[in-house]
């Protein structure tokens, strides 16, 4: 069994796993396990009220989870984006706003491709304890972190900065935290595909 169908299997099983993406490295879960997303949160030292992204190979396995995202401006890159989530499916994701989730489709190739590739969507924030500097190599994820995954998905440095946070869910679409992707940069993207939209 390569690494990827180890990390896919352990994914599946409702485990955690270190994976890269095009920005830092992230612990994942199963999405649809609440479980699973409950010891993320907790090897994290995280409050269980934080909201965790959907982060998948592409639009399509995102609407399998969430079918309103028919119609939904989604950019692949680093972004996050926080859409409306009508239904409040998987709820444990949204935090304090059930009514919307954050979603993102990263640029990615080699073993990161190919793990999402298996598993199509993975709930998945960044590999740090709460608060700490977001890990660039497996190096930096901090030692309690790799010692509650059961596996890891190695493939060197990646640039280091976290995605560019936007919320689509208003008239206007805002910045909620400014990432790999300048907020004037984001704003001026998704301003631009509001308006193709209409």
């Amino acid at each position: 069994m390569s690494t990827v169908e180890r990390a896919a299997a352990a994914l599946q099983a409702g485990e955690l796993v270190v994976i890269p993406t095009d920005t830092v490295y992230g612990l994942a879960c199963r999405p649809d396990d609440e479980e699973a997303v409950r010891a993320l949160t907790a090897l994290k030292r995280r409050s269980p009220v934080q909201p965790i992204a959907l982060v998948a190979a592409g639009i399509e396995p995102l609407r399998a989870l969430v079918p309103e995202l028919v119609g939904v401006t989604l950019v692949a890159g680093a972004f996050t984006l926080v859409v409306s989530n009508p239904a409040r499916r998987l709820p444990w994701l949204s935090g304090p706003r059930p009514d919307t989730i954050g979603v993102r489709i990263p640029l990615v190739e080699g073993l990161a491709a190919e793990l999402l590739g298996h598993v199509g969507v993975v709930a998945a924030t960044s590999a740090n304890l709460h608060g700490g500097a977001d890990p660039q190599r497996v190096a930096d994820v901090p030692a309690e972190i790799l010692a509650g995954v059961d596996a890891v998905l190695d493939v060197g440095a990646l640039p280091g900065t976290p995605s560019t946070v936007v919320d689509l869910t208003g008239a206007e679409p805002r910045v909620l935290r400014e990432g790999a992707v300048p907020a004037a940069e984001a704003l001026a993207r998704f301003r631009s595909a509001d308006n193709r939209a209409k």
